[in-house]
């Protein structure tokens, strides 16, 4: 199954998200982080995971942490997970390659049914 990384300094937002997944059938290779800077370390040895990224967080940003990926030359796919509704953000966010949808919090069923197709299982 292709490894699933939760990256949201709320940790209650990630423990939604991870029974969400769960109950979808994912129930190995997810891992939360609350810290951005320690997520990405754990990217760099998940080429091929999938990343569920809250963008305001204190340390490091949804934004910086893409912008680290872009550097290091990281193509994981990206699920914005944001309580921003701003369209600047979600325009932004069609600025990387590797963003494939752009969900506003909290995710619940129906919003999971839409980002489904991007988390499929191997």
């Amino acid at each position: 199954m292709t490894p699933i990384i939760l990256v949201d300094d709320q940790p209650i937002a990630n423990f939604i998200t991870k029974k969400i997944l769960e109950n979808a059938g994912y129930i190995e290779n997810i891992k939360d982080f609350t810290d951005g800077t320690i997520a990405l370390e754990e990217v760099k040895r998940l080429s091929n995971s999938i990343i569920l990224l809250d963008l305001n967080m204190p340390k490091m940003s949804g934004w910086e942490f893409m912008d680290a990926m872009q550097n290091l030359g990281l193509n994981n796919k990206i699920i914005i997970l944001s309580s921003s509704t701003s369209e600047i953000d979600i325009a932004k966010a069609k600025e990387y390659s590797f963003v494939m949808d752009y969900v506003v919090k909290p995710l619940n069923k129906s919003k999971f049914l839409k980002i489904a197709p991007f988390l499929k299982m191997d």
